[in-house]
């Protein structure tokens, strides 16, 4: 079969500008990543063997002169020593453990140091999402003049109602030239007449290259997720805050809060960084509730909310990014990163629900291992150790889910079943916040 990822830049922006901050700031970091498939796919027979073979297949996939030229030019807060790093880099396979079980049901892991795993995580969903499209015959189905036209319809609708919007759709896309389909045909519409929308670029690095098109990302969850296990879970997004600007110097300044849900950063929330960030991204929970907090916290420190950004990306359609504009009536500035809405939503096919997350971490190899979790605003987005997801959201006073996603296939008990200890490790991490925090946790969290 052919190679499916063939670009080393065939990647989101934020893969980068976060493998930069965890070169900065913690060098020796090792971590454990973890496949989860929301959908619960049994993938065909000899899924698992295929994706490893494209898998070793990265191994020759490296950074180009002409790739090392754009983001030079364009993504001028990535100092030039890093890019050089980046030429050097090679995927290692080695890193990654991959099992299909008997049941079809895949298992996905990758191990070792941070700066290294981080580049795992887009090739590993993009590979996955387009090979089942490839083997369940959906590839065979596809309609290209179909497709080509829902593409131009709805870039006509996203810019004609006044949307601020780009793509953020790489990591569970139909394929390399769908998305390459949609991005163009968006291009082509937004440059054909003057709109009241506005067309903001895409999060894929090489497609931004491609089409000259402003390249979108600042972070992830999985720097606040490692940070908990440094910091503690009340002062995690303040730390990330400031050494992410420290990183940056005051670029690149969009905060994704959500990690451990509202209660965790509102509570913590600092005026002066929230004056130095540009604007928040809502990730998860009701975005007009979210809106309306957000707003009020800015109000709270004499901040005026209509000079910040919220950019909105909880899985978006255009009829509801609509809707959340209308709601929001220039309060603040919105705008809109919509993934799999774009870049799946092709005729007959359901979409991949698939994600990899940081669920282990240690500061060096001398440390032990402790377990990473993430919350978020969504009960359904609950996902690590059950044992130590349900402790925090009792901490900050949510309702625990009745579900909560952890992996119990093979590869993710070896990730979490190789971690020393659980919830005697995430002790030590609470301990961090104890020492911390002057106050007690109660009266910390009203």
């Amino acid at each position: 079969m052919r190679q499916i990822i063939t670009k080393f830049t065939d990647n989101d922006l934020y893969t980068f500008t976060c493998q930069y901050y965890v070169l900065k700031k913690y060098p020796h970091a090792e971590v454990g990543y973890t496949f989860f498939d929301r959908n619960k796919t049994k993938y065909p027979k000899g899924f698992g063997e295929l994706l490893k073979e494209q898998m070793e297949g990265l191994r020759n996939v490296v950074l180009t002169d002409e790739e090392t030229a754009f983001m030079l030019q364009n993504l001028t807060y990535l100092p030039q020593w890093y890019i050089t790093f980046l030429k050097g880099y090679r995927f290692n396979p080695d890193e990654l453990t991959i099992e299909q079980d008997e049941d079809g049901y895949l298992h996905v892991s990758a191990t070792g140091k941070w700066w290294s795993t981080i580049m795992w995580e887009m090739p590993v969903l993009s590979t996955i999402a387009e090979l089942s499209h490839i083997l369940n015959g959906d590839a065979d189905k596809y309609d290209a003049a179909l497709e080509r036209k829902r593409a131009h319809d709805k870039a006509v609708e996203i810019f004609d109602n006044g949307l601020v919007l780009g793509d953020m759709g790489t990591r569970r896309r139909f394929s390399f030239e769908h998305q390459r389909m949609v991005l163009e045909e968006m291009t082509k519409v937004y440059n054909g007449k003057k709109w009241s929308g506005v067309f903001t670029g895409t999060s894929n690095v090489w497609f931004a290259k491609e089409f000259r098109l402003k390249c979108l990302g600042t972070m992830s969850h999985q720097i606040i997720s490692f940070e908990e296990t440094i910091s503690g879970p009340l002062e995690c997004n303040y730390a990330v805050m400031k050494k992410f600007n420290d990183v940056y110097d005051g670029q690149n300044l969009i905060f994704l809060y959500d990690c451990f849900g509202e209660k965790a950063f509102f509570s913590n929330a600092s005026r002066s960084m929230l004056m130095l960030y540009r604007g928040l991204r809502i990730d998860s929970g009701i975005e007009e509730d979210q809106t309306e907090k957000i707003i009020a916290k800015y109000q709270s420190y004499g901040i005026n909310p209509a000079e910040k950004q919220i950019i909105y990306s909880n899985g978006l359609n255009i009829k509801r990014a609509i809707e959340i504009h209308k709601f929001v009536n220039g309060r603040v500035k919105d705008s809109y990163g919509v993934g799999t809405f774009l870049t799946c939503d092709v005729t007959g096919v359901q979409p991949s629900n698939i994600v990899m997350k940081l669920t282990k971490a240690r500061y060096n190899n001398e440390r032990e291992w402790v377990n990473c979790v993430k919350l978020s605003c969504d009960k359904g987005k609950t996902l690590g150790d059950e044992t130590k997801c349900k402790y925090l959201l009792s901490l900050f006073g949510v309702e625990t889910p009745s579900k909560v996603d952890v992996a119990t296939n093979q590869a993710t008990k070896e990730t979490i079943e190789n971690t020393p200890t659980k919830f005697e490790n995430f002790a030590s991490s609470i301990a961090n916040s104890l020492k911390i925090v002057s106050t007690s946790l109660k009266g910390a969290l009203k």
